[in-house]
């Protein structure tokens, strides 16, 4: 199989300010304020086409911005994402507009990746049906629930064929019978080769679902491998980090963040 993602050394550094006056002086003066904060640092990994890989990891330890970096939808700040064709983010609510109503943000969102209004209107029947909105397709999206959004982001992305496809906890909102209608769709997607990354805080779904996975600790790639090596190592270090105090856990947080900056430093 040929390669369809390769992830080489990505870092994204946000600049962390107690005040904004910081946020402008860093901008204008030639030394540094604020505090630098590694998202994720040298992150690297490869997929191959029909390759379905779940991010684990407690929440703050970079599945998301690695979603988004993947996705383009944000910038990484070193390193390198190679993406064969084209990736298509479903989160929910991501890359829908709020003050549109359903349908013209199907309009919009198909326009923004290159397809005509011909073959917009051929894709709408299925899209809406999809999504399982009928009336509430003409109202605006701000009046949808979660549920909602995520069934309409799914539906787009589906549709529109991408080769790429990044599910970032679209499917830990609605009922279940729509998180299973979205399981068919995605193996229909493996079967035919397409490359997907599946993050979610549901185990089972993980289990279900992805093949390989990749244990993300406070933006670093703690393991990777296959689902049936990673997830039981993971699912051990849950119970001990659920067994941990607030206090355990900040003290434990704190720690990894250091190491972090110390290699950083020494890199």
């Amino acid at each position: 199989m040929s390669k369809s993602v390769i992830v080489k050394n990505v870092t994204k550094k946000y600049k962390l300010y107690n005040k904004t006056s910081e946020k402008l002086l860093d901008i204008l003066l030639p030394k540094s304020y604020g505090e630098d904060f590694y998202a994720l640092r040298n992150i690297s990994f490869e997929a191959e086409e029909g390759d379905i890989i779940g991010f684990v990891g407690v929440n703050g330890s970079g599945k998301s911005t690695l979603s988004n970096v993947i996705a383009g939808v944000v910038p990484q700040t070193g390193g390198t994402v190679d993406i064969k064709g084209n990736a298509s983010l479903i989160a929910v609510s991501a890359g829908l507009n709020n003050q549109l109503t359903g349908r013209e943000n199907i309009e919009l969102k198909c326009l923004m990746l290159g397809f005509s209004k011909k073959e917009i209107r051929g894709l709408e029947p299925d899209i809406i049906e999809f999504a399982e909105l009928d009336k509430f397709i003409d109202q605006p999206v701000k009046s949808y629930s979660s549920g909602m959004k995520s069934r309409l982001g799914f539906s787009i992305s589906v549709h529109t064929d991408p080769d790429v496809l990044i599910i970032d906890e679209a499917l830990s909102v609605g009922d279940k019978a729509f998180a299973e209608k979205c399981l068919d769709k995605m193996n229909e997607f493996k079967a035919r080769g397409k490359t997907m990354f599946f993050i979610s805080h549901s185990i089972g779904q993980m289990k279900q679902f992805c093949e390989k996975a990749i244990w993300l600790e406070f933006g670093q790639v703690r393991m990777s491998g296959d689902i049936k090596e990673v997830i039981p190592e993971y699912e051990k270090f849950l119970n001990e980090y659920k067994a941990m105090t607030n206090e355990e856990k900040k003290n434990f947080r704190e720690k990894a963040m250091q190491q972090q900056s110390e290699s950083t430093v020494t890199s």
